[in-house]
């Protein structure tokens, strides 16, 4: 698991054996190493509005995964704040009592 953070911190090793490497260079260094720990494998980016933004600008974000709860929380980080226009191709939509889970996959 790589981090994105501000602050220099040691890496740390869970119970189990999920190690977090705490990331300060920005979000190619987060992407590239992460790449390079999943050789052949697929990558996920998990984060709010701010991180997934500025993956999305960056053309680093392939499929798009929204879980959308009906909760007005007054406040935060708008997604697709200030990315430009994206071509989004809807895969799939799932809806649960709670949640709904989108996937759509980002044409740049």
């Amino acid at each position: 698991m790589f981090v994105l953070g501000h602050q220099p911190r040691e890496p740390l090793t869970m119970k189990g054996g999920t190690t977090f490497t705490f990331v300060t260079d920005g979000i190619h260094a987060a992407f590239e190493q992460a790449r390079a720990a999943a050789g052949d494998r697929r990558i996920s980016i998990a984060g709010g509005a701010a991180t997934v933004n500025q993956y999305l600008t960056a053309g680093l974000i392939d499929e798009l995964r929204l879980h959308v709860v009906p909760v007005t929380l007054g406040h935060g980080d708008r997604l697709f704040d200030g990315v430009p226009p994206l071509r989004l191709e809807q895969v799939s939509a799932r809806q649960a009592s709670l949640v709904t889970h989108l996937t759509y996959r980002v044409h740049h």
